[in-house]
């Protein structure tokens, strides 16, 4: 797998066919999804509204891209602040979980079902919300829903207990393929 800023550059690059430019959008949605990949995903298809033609669109792609960075370099100046505050013996002694693991930022189980805000705003309301150290067992810190830890959000479907905890959906399969081939797109 490439690394973040090498996919986006492909994706911004307009003499690599459109085809491998949405494969590189791939790559960085995989690379940097904070509702998880499939949610993610489907996130930058709508947002950006990118077509089942990619050529009736090729900047739907650009735009995908633009938006998914954006969030990442909030996730990633929050990083190298805690690395800064590690070194000069300031970061907070507790573990936190949703830190070291990527996907607890705002793991969606349903790919259809995940906040409607742009990226960057969402993850730059998690980092404040889950950096100031609140409890966030009864309220969705994503959409401030009552929710508990045993469901996901009814507000915006982000679900606390992160991946593997849900019963399978026997639809899921079919759901995905149809995501992925922008079935539902123009």
């Amino acid at each position: 797998m490439t690394s973040f800023p090498s996919a986006a550059r492909r994706v911004r690059d307009h003499a690599v066919p459109v085809e491998r430019r949405l494969w590189a959008l791939r790559g960085c949605a995989l690379a940097f999804g904070p509702y998880g990949y499939r949610a993610t995903w489907h996130h930058l298809l709508v947002s950006a509204r990118i077509p089942r033609r990619l050529d009736d669109d090729p900047e739907s792609l650009v735009r995908a891209v633009d938006e998914l960075e954006a969030a990442r370099l909030l996730w990633r100046a929050q990083e190298e602040q805690h690395r800064r505050d590690k070194a000069a013996d300031r970061a907070q002694a507790q573990a936190q979980v949703w830190r070291v693991q990527l996907w607890r930022l705002a793991y969606c189980p349903d790919p259809e079902v995940h906040p409607h805000e742009p990226l960057p705003v969402v993850v730059g309301r998690l980092i404040r919300a889950y950096a100031s150290g609140a409890d966030w067992s009864a309220v969705c810190p994503v959409c401030g829903s009552a929710r508990s830890l045993r469901q996901c959000c009814p507000g915006c479907g982000v679900d606390p207990r992160g991946p593997g905890v849900r019963s399978p959906d026997p639809t899921e399969h079919e759901r995905w393929r149809r995501i992925w081939s922008r079935a539902d797109r123009t």
